[in-house]
């Protein structure tokens, strides 16, 4: 099965490099590219990718409000380019929808392995960069209505210790490994935690585990 992806980054040499290499793999089509925010809706729209590979600051419309617009049309993916310096995005950018995150710099195999991951429907927490940005804008994010020890009530010990596993940036292997059970039992924690808690994937996971305290900012991978 051929992977569907739209490119989207306001610097040409960067939106192309990023298709070429995209291009070049068996099974990764690029089709469309895109040099602002509103270009990406449209072309999400109109060609129905399996993903949208989208810069945070963006001309016209920005990255943030063109993630929320294709989050909320549903059926594509968005995974995110950020810099250092476009950190205080990140939380936003969380909170449209978004699925993952890339610093602009990443190297070509894991340019290629995050696409394919988030568009499998798996959330992009690595490398562990990504992670302690996440804990940190969370960290900072208004305090939920519903007290945390109440939210978490629903999960058994086991989901609560796989919940913090996965705010660390654990993959299912890494934290079957350190539970002692098998991969199988690690997803289905990891199942009980989305549907028990109504989330969308392991990034709103990481969200709810700093904003309820389970997580701390800082705590090693």
């Amino acid at each position: 099965m051929t992977l569907r992806v739209v490119v989207a980054d306001d610097q040409e040499l960067v939106r192309g490099g990023f298709s070429m290499i995209l291009d070049a793999q068996p099974d990764i089509e690029v089709v469309a590219e895109a040099g602002d925010g509103a270009q990406a809706v449209a072309a999400v729209r109109e060609h129905r990718p399996d993903l949208l590979l989208l810069d945070i600051r963006m001309p016209v419309m920005d990255g943030i409000e063109a993630a929320r617009i294709v989050c909320a049309d549903g059926g594509c993916r968005v995974l995110m380019l950020t810099t250092f310096d476009l950190d205080d995005y990140v939380y936003d950018a969380l909170r449209a929808g978004a699925a993952g995150f890339l610093l602009k710099d990443v190297r070509r195999d894991d340019l290629v392995h995050a696409v394919r991951v988030v568009a499998a429907g798996e959330s992009l927490l690595a490398p562990s960069v990504t992670t302690r940005l996440i804990a940190d804008f969370t960290s900072r994010a208004p305090r939920p209505a519903v007290p945390p020890s109440e939210r978490l009530a629903v999960l058994t010990g086991r989901e609560r210790e796989t919940l913090r596993m996965i705010a660390r940036g654990l993959s299912n292997a890494e934290i079957a490994r350190e539970m002692v059970v098998s991969e199988h039992t690690v997803k289905t924690h990891v199942s009980n935690v989305l549907t028990k808690l109504g989330l969308r994937d392991r990034v709103q996971a990481v969200i709810v585990a700093y904003e309820t305290g389970l997580a701390v900012p800082g705590e090693p991978a």
